[in-house]
């Protein structure tokens, strides 16, 4: 791949790399071969469409890149996902994929993982202190800048809409939350955002929803940081009968963040309209491809990739490879300077499950 990569020795570049971690679901193994490098996975949840996908994709492209592959699920919690990282290493891993929903807890787990000289790739997340091999995620402020010009563009720059932010702990849901609020005070000044924490738990965003409606039933707009919102987000419409398609002047505008099926599905059949696109097969595959690239002896400097990315350099000693996640939509228009891809695309990968 053309991506500036370096090839050093085996040792200096392990000798560089700094830990990553990961929550995750499932375990088992899927190659067994001798002569493939073995690597651990640890996958952060298995109770949502995305993760549940990015698990899919998981050992086709292990296989495909030629590794042996150990999985653990960790379910959201560090220390299971601190146990599952001393059951890699007794397995003998060469590398490590994590995806760490607390991104400042991990810290101790990255440290071991350092000194045992084993690499980390952590995908979807990024933690807030030490090194790691590579971060493999998308840009998440775009997220909430993407869907803070869609909402703000439907709402003609007025109204209220509700945010239903992901867990705060994580940088993903501080990225998101900060984006969106910035980009609507700059932007759109005239619209009320009402901030809600969920912890990425579905159940606790629908009631909070639903206690927002029921207090300004003039809300017309909802940003769901993830897609575990969905279903209790349109639930909560229904109840309130304001599940009603576009052109009805009843409709809540709602922007998603995912790409799962569902979503697009969702955006076709005119029930909500637009959502981030978060790419789970390319979080798999690029989080194995960098995990092989550490066992070579491999480095990489920032710049643009050949994969539609940009690795950024977001500390010393920590790169990022931003993957594109593009604004979904009905139409594939343009809002707010911001270009969207149409719900049936089939370059997006929630339309290319088996």
């Amino acid at each position: 791949m053309r991506l500036r990569t370096a090839l050093c020795s085996a040792a200096s570049a392990l000798t560089a790399l700094a830990l990553l971690s990961a929550c995750g679901s499932g375990s088992g193994t899927a190659s067994t071969s001798s002569d493939e490098p073995l690597v651990g996975v640890d996958y952060p949840r298995s109770d949502t469409d995305f993760w549940n996908s990015y698990i899919k994709y998981t050992p086709e492209y292990a296989k495909e890149l030629g590794l042996s592959l150990k999985t653990t699920n960790s379910q959201n919690d560090v220390a299971k996902l601190t146990a599952n990282a001393q059951t890699f290493i007794s397995q003998g891993v060469k590398g490590i994929a994590m995806a760490p929903q607390d991104t400042a807890a991990i810290a101790p787990t990255l440290a071991q993982l350092e000194a045992k000289k084993i690499p980390v790739v952590t995908v979807d997340t990024r933690p807030d202190t030490g090194k790691v091999y590579m971060v493999v995620r998308a840009d998440n402020r775009a997220y909430g800048e993407k869907a803070c010009q869609y909402l703000g563009t439907k709402l003609g720059g007025k109204g209220k809409v509700v945010m239903l932010q992901g867990d705060l702990s994580s940088i993903n849901g501080r990225d998101r939350t900060e984006a969106f609020n910035e980009c609507m005070k700059k932007n759109y000044p005239d619209i009320k955002v009402f901030g809600e924490a969920t912890n990425w738990d579905g159940a606790v965003a629908a009631q909070k929803l639903q206690t927002d409606l029921t207090a300004h039933p003039d809300i017309k707009g909802v940003y769901m940081q993830s897609s575990f919102a969905l279903s209790g987000t349109l639930q909560v419409l229904k109840q309130k009968g304001l599940l009603v398609g576009p052109e009805d002047k009843k409709h809540v505008f709602i922007v998603s963040n995912d790409g799962i099926p569902e979503e697009l599905k969702d955006i076709a059949a005119g029930q909500i309209d637009a959502t981030v696109s978060q790419p789970a097969d390319l979080y798999a595959k690029y989080a194995l491809y960098y995990l092989k690239a550490a066992i070579d002896g491999k480095t990489f400097e920032p710049g643009k990739t050949d994969h539609d990315s940009t690795i950024v350099k977001v500390r010393d000693g920590l790169l990022e490879d931003q993957l594109s996640a593009p604004l979904v939509t009905a139409d594939g228009g343009t809002y707010g300077g911001v270009a969207s891809v149409k719900s049936d695309d089939k370059s997006l990968w929630g339309n290319n499950l088996g």
